[in-house]
């Protein structure tokens, strides 16, 4: 008897791993399917992003944003513990409340000031602020999965990371041609007008961050550079305006020191891969004198 009961729990356990195997290689498959669709949208990427802040331990650093900010990888820093909420298609408004509603702040908030023209997405708000953490009934799946994950996929090693990023810094600027790029950006940005936005993000930044600041994190806005064209734009010159009024002085300003020089950009506004490296240097360079 004591050996049928024996092969019979050993007969469940094997069953029992068997099924979480399968659902893990399932959610594997799934998951993988929709990261790599040439058809996900920016907004599925957006909800990627933050799904996985809320669900992961909170981080030292956070970088919010838009597009401008998202070409800083976080592979690109040396400081540990970096994470990047900029939203391709939103804003820093975005991302601030969101982490702002969390439970647990990080030590320190980055806050791209560049992109303040559109509206806060409240869809994404309300769906990721403050009670996603609280949810561990998926967490031993979730765990399952990212074992395997890393198991089956490996990350590339830290050593092997960064000997291609500093292979990247030795390379010269980018020769490539983006006239055209930046000819329509400049035609776009001068026919905007965005102060009304503008204006009503800064204010509620400005409420967001002393919120923050009360509860034990830091926050710094930051100007990602720019290339000369775009930087006399309508719209970049009275977004500069309005933000340094409703943030004067230096308290909350995080000066970016890049070699102008030594920057490329896609379209004048979105750093090309080297620059986005030498800028996010330049960012740790900055806070530690901070």
């Amino acid at each position: 008897m004591p050996n049928s009961q024996a092969r019979t729990w050993l007969i469940k356990c094997t069953l029992m791993a068997v099924a979480v195997l399968l659902v893990c290689r399932l959610a594997t498959v799934w998951v993988g399917t929709r990261l790599q669709q040439p058809a996900a949208t920016t907004r599925d990427g957006n909800f990627i992003t933050l799904n996985r802040y809320v669900q992961e331990p909170t981080p030292d650093i956070v970088l919010v944003g838009s597009s401008v900010a998202w070409r800083l990888k976080e592979e690109n820093f040396l400081l540990p513990r970096v994470r990047n909420l900029a939203l391709p298609g939103g804003s820093a408004v975005t991302g601030l409340e969101i982490v702002a509603k969390q439970t647990h702040l990080p030590k320190i908030v980055l806050i791209e000031a560049n992109v303040l023209s559109r509206p806060a997405d409240d869809a994404l708000i309300a769906r990721f602020a403050g009670s996603a953490r609280s949810d561990t009934l998926l967490r031993p799946l979730r765990t399952a999965v990212a074992a395997y994950e890393t198991w089956n996929h490996p990350p590339p090693e830290p050593a092997q990371v960064r000997a291609s990023l500093e292979y990247l810094l030795k390379q010269p600027p980018s020769g490539f041609d983006n006239r055209v790029y930046v000819e329509r950006a400049v035609k776009e940005m001068n026919a905007e007008d965005a102060a009304p936005q503008v204006s009503a993000n800064a204010r509620l930044i400005r409420q967001l961050v002393a919120d923050v600041e009360q509860r034990g994190a830091r926050a710094f806005l930051i100007e990602v550079p720019v290339a000369p064209e775009i930087e006399s734009t309508r719209l970049i010159r009275e977004s500069r305006a309005i933000v340094r009024e409703v943030f004067p002085g230096q308290a909350h300003w995080l000066r970016i020191d890049a070699p102008q020089a030594e920057l490329r950009w896609a379209d004048g506004v979105h750093l090309d891969e080297r620059s986005a490296l030498i800028v996010a240097r330049a960012i740790e360079k900055a806070l530690d004198g901070r």
